[in-house]
């Protein structure tokens, strides 16, 4: 296992804001909404950049956003150093979301290794689909989420899970093909996307429980300016509620053995 931090984590962590001007820059341009996301997000609002232990990077925006992003990207993105990555232009990604990934790069998750996709260092692009509104609907909505989610991990699951049980589960899971879990995913978003709705998310990533259906879709109606490493990103307006859910009082510092990184075979910078 690779240790990421001190100079190296530094070195990865601006290998990941290059990414991110580089979103930036293309949704400024076609005047497309995003946030930063999660501890980014968090990072932003706590320590103006990066979380110090933090080795990842996210964006978050509506799916119809992000369709957006994927047609000017064709046009505008650096190609030569960056590489938009989903199930559309990577046959091997296995993930229900995108990423940016930075060419001549590798960043290679511990238990991954085996996946045989494009492994840079890369910031994850979440997009958010809707969520049915009544009772029965939204619970369902909630079980393929779940279904579709294992699927797709189950490639990387039948290998690293402890439990015996769970590996022979996911081997099984992973007999299905990949392309069975991404025409599933593309038929629930065109169920749910037909008409507005009260909450949204992202559907293949787990939220928290107290809000495990989906979050309020008024969070991407307003979006500020804020500084991240000496350069402006946008994040949402209701920021403070928005971290409010996803973390509680994050003001306040986890304990020391809790500033964890993901731990990676190999790294490449």
């Amino acid at each position: 296992m690779v240790k990421v931090e001190g100079e190296l984590l530094r070195k990865l962590q601006m290998t990941e804001l290059e990414m991110l001007v580089e979103v930036d820059r293309i949704c400024r341009k076609y005047h497309i909404a995003y946030s930063l996301d999660g501890g980014t997000l968090l990072g932003a609002v706590r320590h103006d950049g990066f979380i110090p232990w933090d080795d990842d990077a996210d964006i978050i925006m509506l799916h119809r956003d992000y369709e957006r992003f994927y047609k000017a990207c064709k046009k505008e993105l650096d190609t030569e150093r960056f590489f938009l990555q989903d199930y559309r232009t990577d046959s091997q990604y296995l993930w229900g979301f995108a990423k940016m990934r930075r060419n001549h790069t590798t960043f290679l998750r511990e238990g991954q290794e085996h996946v045989k996709c494009h492994t840079g260092v890369c910031i994850d692009i979440f997009y958010c689909d809707n969520v049915p509104d009544g009772f029965l609907l939204r619970r369902l909505h909630y079980f393929c989420c779940f279904c579709i989610r294992k699927g797709q991990y189950s490639m990387v699951g039948k290998n690293t899970e402890k439990s015996r049980f769970l590996r022979a589960w996911y081997s099984l899971l992973s007999k299905i093909p990949r392309n069975v879990w991404f025409r599933l995913l593309e038929m629930l978003a065109q169920a749910t996307n037909r008409k507005q709705t009260k909450l949204v998310r992202h559907v293949t990533y787990p939220f928290p429980r107290k809000c495990r259906f989906g979050m309020s879709r008024k969070y991407f109606d307003a979006y500020i300016d804020k500084e991240f490493e000496g350069h402006s990103f946008k994040i949402f307006k209701q920021y403070d509620r928005y971290l409010k859910m996803l973390y509680g009082d994050y003001r306040e510092l986890p304990p020391p053995e809790e500033r964890q990184v993901h731990p990676a075979s190999k790294v490449e910078l």
